[in-house]
């Protein structure tokens, strides 16, 4: 019988048993037998791999179950101390880089300008640079990485993991993001190659939320409103890409307000052209308040200023509008407003029209809440992704017969 964490009976593997400790679903031997089946002989061999490779650790002793007495069980954990991830998180202007355990743990973490438009040659050469300070601020060393995940501003196949037809990311379409990424790694830091994980921001930002704040939500949406929209949703655990990684663009969709407003995708009326961060800004600078990004309205909503908030409001019920239609659809249990532009004024304005336009039934046992990881949670997102991908069941059997173990 498959399980989600995997095979069970005599074809439950070492990965297996490893996906129910890290999942809790089984966290001694005697839970690991009763889940898969297996003999109290096969489950201890197929563990001594795991304790070989370093990736499982025994934890205390619980209490005697049986009223007969022996032995305590010992309980099994996730070792989360054997390896590192590196992350960033690219927005348009800046960016965001970290240090994370495998358990999520931010370990060391940096935040500076980096211009998405001067091409992904330089900018993920930078990165490079980042990710060898990081670790030497950490105190860790690039071996101990296993691997890097990444967040853009832009559509990505998850396949091939470069971005398709980016609005707001001049020079990517298609670009080998992967390989350079690899290289920028190992020139900065003399370490050999690991894998790179490349998704969307929205995506990443959505699943390190429900993971860390609501992981019995099992159809989550995350709105990200900052110099462009898009969306991230996560069912059953899992990130929806869609076929090609298109899914949750909602930027791009067609409001009638919008008609005359030209979207940088090049298209007339998108949502993103009347109601992102970067639209705000387009419509302050026209009154003389200085304002070039999401970033800056970011700020000015802070400071309180009230055209920035009157603004903002508006866009909300634009964005609210979308919402309407977006949450009809998937009926969630969770939406979250994050980004730049995520303030008391255009959550007001998304839940304006939000309840005044979706059906009653789609919205009965919603939340509209803000985002709790704030501007770390695409970071957190990222870490979750390279962790899943490299301890999956079959990848684990992988890398312990690569070691030799």
């Amino acid at each position: 019988m498959a399980t989600r964490a995997g095979r069970t009976g005599s074809q439950a593997s070492s990965g297996d048993l490893l996906e129910l400790v890290r999942t809790g679903r089984a966290t001694t031997r005697g839970a690991l037998q009763q889940v898969t089946g297996l003999s109290r002989a096969t489950v201890g061999q197929r563990l001594e791999r795991l304790f070989r490779a370093g990736w499982l650790r025994e934890g205390a002793a619980g209490p005697v179950d049986s009223p007969l007495g022996g032995r305590p069980s010992v309980s099994l954990e996730f070792d989360d101390s054997h390896a590192v991830v590196l992350t960033a998180d690219l927005d348009t202007r800046h960016a965001r880089a970290a240090v994370l355990s495998l358990t999520g743990e931010l370990l060391a973490e940096h935040t500076g300008a980096l211009l998405i438009e001067e091409g992904p040659d330089a900018v993920l050469g930078e990165l490079g640079r980042w990710f060898a300070e990081l670790l030497e601020k950490a105190g860790d060393r690039a071996h101990e990485v296993c691997g890097i995940g990444l967040a853009v501003p832009g559509p990505v196949d998850s396949e091939s993991g470069r971005v398709v037809q980016p609005p707001i990311m001049p020079g990517w379409d298609g670009y080998d993001i992967r390989g350079r990424l690899t290289r920028a790694f190992a020139e900065h830091t003399g370490a050999g190659a690991v894998p790179v994980l490349v998704d969307n921001d929205a995506n990443l930002m959505a699943y390190g939320e429900q993971r860390t704040g609501h992981p019995d939500c099992s159809a989550f949406v995350l709105v990200k409103v900052s110099t462009g929209i898009g969306a991230g949703v996560v069912v059953g655990g899992s990130i929806y890409r869609g076929i090609d990684g298109g899914a949750g663009d909602i930027g791009h969709i067609r409001v009638p307000e919008g008609a005359d407003a030209l979207c940088r995708c090049g298209s007339f009326g998108c949502l993103a052209a009347v109601a992102s961060g970067g639209a705000v800004a387009r419509r302050l600078a026209e009154t003389g308040v200085p304002a070039a990004s999401g970033s800056d309205v970011r700020d000015l909503l802070a400071s309180g200023h009230p055209g920035a908030a009157a603004l903002a409001r508006e866009a909300g019920r634009h964005v609210g509008d979308v919402l309407a239609t977006v949450v009809t659809l998937l009926n969630p249990g969770v939406l979250m407003i994050a980004g730049d532009l995520a303030g008391t004024a255009f959550l007001t304005g998304v839940r304006e029209l939000l309840y005044q336009r979706a059906l009653p039934r789609s919205t009965a046992h919603l939340d509209v809440v803000t985002s709790r990881l704030g501007e770390r949670a695409g970071l957190v997102g990222a870490g979750a992704m390279v962790v899943e991908h490299l301890y999956a069941p079959e990848r684990v059997e992988e890398r312990l017969l690569a070691m030799g173990v």
